[in-house]
């Protein structure tokens, strides 16, 4: 018996089939102008933090030439070891002796915009290499704060003029500022640096690795090895599961209302900071530890069995090291995260103004996001260029500590 067979391609067929092909292509389409958008957005962000960054790691400078030999001053070897070389060179004078090359050699109104703590580069050089004091040296000393803004079109009229006059004899320009990395914060623009921030946050993130790293991957070693399956467990995976996505700020006053409790006199220090962190990051950890720990086959773990290895042995010659790639992909993605953090850290304290270098782990400290927006706060405008450079700085710490992420991940994958 013969059936007749509907046609399969009828009009309505064709029909849903050109729907679905056109729906496809809306699809791609969206996808790709997603993907154009977010490439846009990152390059307007990064061109226009290089734009406005890179005039701060400049800052304004002025030609004073200093005849030591005719200034009287010596140095102390002993004070040079000492690292008292800059206070016995206050002594003699050595402040009056650069204010007066800088009348000499800018004129009454161009010294007086000299910068107040411009002695002190001076000294250091001159504790860099004693010979100075021996004989005539040219040095490029900041200027104010005003004479750089007037340097760069803004500020009063007089300023500008004066700025223009210098800089056309010149003996006024934009210098690389190498100590941008290497003083800390102050509240002349032209005196700031980052490198007590920076130092700040390589503590805190030093204390949250300690603390974060051995819990966090025990936790998970345990919740995927030995933890038997049963209602309380399941509680405790759903309670590190919402953990991870608490507002960073919720662990900021946890901090504050057991660490400080306890460690009173240790507010705004990396210890307490990376305690704090630490707290947010281990749920990270455990989750990316206990993802990576389920992706080693369990053929690996029957056949560690199966030679006569102990369970613990399986876990820690066998497992762990297998899933150690993704434990510290996860790891330091956690890390970098806790990095740019700032909600946590403006509760326990961290945004003092701290204008010296934390000397250990319990001195006063701030840390580079904290910095960021205590500059970005500043009327002065000398603060917006510093506060672009700051926030590059930052993206370069986070792209090493992602870049080192990709390494170890290729470096330690095991493919079979």
């Amino acid at each position: 018996m013969n059936e007749q067979i509907a046609p399969t391609r009828t009009p309505a067929f064709e029909a849903r089939l050109k729907k679905r092909y056109a729906a496809e292509k809306r699809f791609k389409a969206l996808g790709l102008s997603a993907i154009v958008f977010s490439i846009a957005v990152l390059i307007y962000l990064l061109g226009s933090m290089t734009i406005n960054g890179i005039g701060g790691f400049q800052r304004a400078e002025m030609e004073v030439p200093i005849d030591f030999t005719q200034a009287a001053i010596s140095v102390d070897p002993q004070a040079i070891e000492d690292g008292t070389a800059v206070q016995a060179l206050q002594a003699q004078g050595l402040p009056e002796v650069v204010q007066y090359y800088a009348v000499e050699a800018l004129g009454e109104e161009g010294a007086e915009e000299l910068g107040t703590q411009a002695w002190r580069d001076v000294a250091a050089a001159i504790a860099e290499d004693p010979g100075l004091v021996q004989r005539q040296a040219t040095f490029w000393l900041p200027a104010s704060a005003d004479l750089a803004a007037g340097y760069d079109g803004e500020g009063s009229q007089d300023m500008q003029e004066l700025a223009s006059t210098l800089a056309s004899q010149g003996k006024l320009d934009e210098k690389f500022d190498a100590g941008f990395f290497t003083r800390a914060d102050a509240t002349n623009p032209q005196q700031v640096g980052i490198w007590g921030a920076l130092k700040g946050s390589i503590l805190t993130m030093i204390v949250t690795l300690m603390l974060a790293f051995p819990i966090g991957v025990l936790a998970a070693l345990y919740l995927e090895e030995y933890a038997p399956k049963n209602r309380w467990t399941d509680l405790i995976e759903l309670s590190i599961n919402n953990l991870a996505a608490v507002p960073s700020i919720i662990f900021g006053l946890l901090g504050l209302a057991v660490f400080l409790a306890i460690f009173p006199s240790y507010r705004s220090a990396p210890l307490i900071g990376g305690m704090t962190l630490a707290l947010m990051t281990m749920p990270v950890i455990v989750i990316a530890g206990r993802n990576a720990i389920k992706a080693v086959p369990p053929s690996i773990r029957d056949g560690a069995l199966a030679i006569g290895a102990s369970p613990v042995q399986v876990v820690f010659h066998h497992v762990l090291p297998l899933a150690l790639p993704g434990i510290l992909t996860g790891t330091i993605i956690g890390m970098a995260r806790a990095l740019g953090e700032t909600a946590p850290l403006l509760m326990i304290g961290m945004r003092a103004f701290v204008a010296s270098p934390p000397d250990s782990f319990t001195s006063p400290a701030t840390v580079l996001p904290m910095q960021i927006f205590l500059w970005s706060d500043e009327i002065d405008r000398g603060f917006v260029e510093r506060t672009s450079a700051a926030i590059i700085v930052l993206l370069a710490f986070l792209l090493m500590m992602n870049g080192l992420a990709i390494y170890l991940r290729n470096k330690f994958e095991k493919k079979w």
